[in-house]
């Protein structure tokens, strides 16, 4: 199984404190997805606006009916988490 050395929350600074906190403030916690990709706070920060972007900017589509499209295509490929 491959293994990332992950940045943990007492390691924490600059952007990449500032992500952290702001996953936290969003979802009460600090999803593993989020926390894969602190090695690199550019990327973290740029997938969390390309998420904002999907899940809360202007859509045709409901925010209920993204959600339940991000469930079904997750639970389609196979994804756990």
């Amino acid at each position: 199984m491959p293994f990332i050395r992950v940045v943990q929350d007492d390691e924490a600074t600059g952007d990449c404190a500032r992500e952290l906190d702001a996953a936290r403030r969003r979802a009460g916690r600090v999803w593993n997805i989020v926390r894969a990709m602190t090695p690199n706070p550019a990327v973290l920060r740029a997938s969390m606006q390309l998420y904002q972007a999907v899940m809360y900017g202007e859509s045709p589509l409901s925010r209920r009916q993204r959600e339940l499209l991000a469930v079904v295509v997750s639970r389609r490929n196979g994804c756990v988490y």
